[in-house]
């Protein structure tokens, strides 16, 4: 078994077919969306697939260590993960191919119109082993 990230993208990956941003969808459209990623976590839970998945709010800050009691928090000037990143799941499948499978399952959920959005996800392995280091 091997674990995989699929990252959901707000923006910064290619345009989906049904390119309509989530904050123009109705209501019941945000619905159809949420509970298609609760359907398909609940079947990998029963297959064993399914680790763990959360949504992101799409606040957030930089945070980083500036000496004893000082963690400077800034907006910038990077890109932020909360302007990028909609959410993740981390799947354990028995090969890359089923990854590849869940992805692009993963990818139709509805969107406006309550038609398949085909979202681009990013699928990252995590790493199984740390480096070795030769001379």
């Amino acid at each position: 078994m091997a674990k995989y990230l699929l990252l959901k993208h707000y923006r910064g990956g290619p345009a989906t077919v049904n390119d309509v941003p989530m904050d123009q969808w109705t209501p019941a459209e945000i619905s159809a969306h949420m509970q298609y990623m609760r359907d398909f976590a609940a079947r990998l839970e029963g297959t064993g697939e399914f680790v763990d998945g959360q949504a992101l709010a799409p606040e957030g800050a930089w945070v980083r260590y500036d000496g004893e009691g000082r963690p400077p928090v800034t907006d910038g000037p990077f890109a932020e993960t909360k302007d990028l990143i909609a959410g993740w799941m981390v799947i354990d499948v028995d090969s890359y191919d089923r990854a590849v499978e869940l992805a692009g399952e993963l990818s139709a959920a509805p969107g406006a119109g309550g038609k398949p959005i085909h979202e681009w996800l990013e699928l990252r392995p995590f790493l199984s082993e740390p480096p070795t280091i030769t001379e």
